[in-house]
C-alpha cells in the first residue's frame, strides 16, 4: 500500500539538507532517521546549495526596497501637489468643476 503524500515544512527540509551537507552520515542513515527517501534528501541538499547566496542577499534587497518606497512616496507627494496646483488654476479660469 502506498503512503499518503506528505508536505514537509521548510524548517524540516532545511534541517535534513544541512544534515546531508555535514557528510558525517550516509544518505541511507539520514533517510532512515528522517523517514524521507534518499532522492528527496539529495534534491533538498541541491536546492539549498543553489539558493544559499539568496540567504545572505536578503538584507541588501530589503534595504534597496525601503529606499525605493521612500522615492515612490516622494514622487506621489510631488504629483499630488502638482495636480492640486493645476486644479486650483483651472477653477480660477473656468470656475468650480463638478461642484454644483
Amino acid at each position: 500500500m502506498r503512503r499518503k503524500r506528505r508536505n514537509h515544512k521548510p524548517a524540516f527540509k532545511a534541517k535534513v539538507a544541512l544534515a546531508a551537507l555535514k557528510g558525517d552520515r550516509t544518505l541511507s542513515e539520514l533517510a532512515e532517521q528522517f523517514d524521507v527517501h534518499q532522492n528527496q534528501i539529495q534534491d533538498w541538499r541541491k536546492r539549498l546549495l543553489e539558493n544559499a547566496d539568496s540567504v545572505f542577499g536578503q538584507e541588501q534587497q530589503q534595504h534597496d526596497t525601503a529606499g525605493q518606497v521612500k522615492e515612490l512616496h516622494a514622487k506621489i507627494g510631488q504629483l499630488t501637489m502638482e495636480r492640486d496646483f493645476l486644479e486650483d488654476g483651472l477653477e480660477r479660469i473656468h470656475g468650480p468643476i463638478g461642484k454644483k
